[in-house]
């Protein structure tokens, strides 16, 4: 590491791997560390541990039966989850936090993988945007590199190694950024011209509803007009139909003092004929 760099002062284990039993790892060089041991010590899966934590490539979203794998699967009880915790120098202040020691936990089961910041939770989220601000990009293949990796640089172009070497300045992730800035513009325009033409339609829509409200709106006033027209004709043909059975009825009742006054005189006419039959 230069002078001032961040490093890794502590790495603790625990369930992970052919780790069952709590182990801490320390002290480590801000310069050189080299990890030796025999096949099947756990240098591979110590490594391993430390790319875990990160959230490198191929680590950062786990499903459950690759959650399980990194369980550790030997004798005795059965381990249901497991922890790595990194210990951060950050004298320089590369990590955005106003500590000079920071530890970064992830923990995972069965059913979860959460990451802890000096004991706090935080998200995946969050963890990976406070390890981009300190240049350990997920996007940088280069954060950490394995000895394939050291090989292939060696025997690279020019052209290649140009390649790595803006991926190493992170260059790939402003790019990847700005792709998905492009995406999210070409959706965006896309879903404009969506409303827009829903827009559209409802102006248009909102036209013929005003036509048909004015068109609804002289039907009314025709309507009443009509109504009224045919309440007064009723009115009149009732009032004449009222008027012709009072004068029908004065007729009846006159017919019938006619009627009354006639057989009167004809009861005084036969009254009469009687008493002159009777003097002769």
């Amino acid at each position: 590491h230069p002078p001032g760099a961040m490093f890794i002062k502590q790495v603790i284990l625990e369930g992970f791997k052919v780790y069952k039993d709590q182990i801490e790892v320390e002290p480590f060089s801000p310069k050189h560390n080299c990890v030796v041991g025999a096949n099947g010590a756990g240098k591979s899966n110590f490594f391993l541990a430390i790319q875990f934590v990160l959230g490198d490539i191929g680590l950062h979203n786990l499903r459950a039966e690759e959650r399980k794998a990194l369980l550790h699967e030997g004798s005795g009880s059965h381990v249901l989850s497991a922890y790595v915790e990194l210990v951060f120098d950050n004298s320089s202040g590369r990590l955005p936090v106003d500590k000079q020691t920071v530890s970064l936990r992830r923990t995972i089961g069965l059913k979860k993988d959460e990451y802890f910041l000096d004991r706090k939770h935080m998200t995946k989220t969050e963890v990976m945007s406070l390890l981009e601000s300190a240049g350990l990009s997920r996007a940088n293949p280069y954060t950490i590199v394995q000895q394939g990796k050291v090989a292939r640089l060696a025997v690279m172009t020019e052209a290649q190694r140009l390649d790595s070497l803006l991926e190493i300045a992170g260059t790939r992730v402003y790019d990847e950024k700005r792709s998905e800035s492009q995406r999210i513009m070409r959706e965006t325009d896309s879903r404009r011209a969506k409303i827009e033409e829903t827009l559209e339609y409802i102006d248009e829509r909102m036209h013929e509803l005003d036509e048909e409200k004015k068109e609804l709106a002289e039907y009314q006033s025709l309507d009443r007009k009509r109504r009224v027209c045919e309440n007064a004709y009723h009115e009149k043909e009732l009032a004449r139909a009222r008027s012709e059975l009072d004068n029908s009825d004065a007729r009846r009742a006159q017919g019938a003092q006619r009627s009354d006054a006639l057989r009167k005189e004809e009861e005084n006419a036969t009254a009469a004929a009687r008493d002159v039959e009777a003097a002769l």
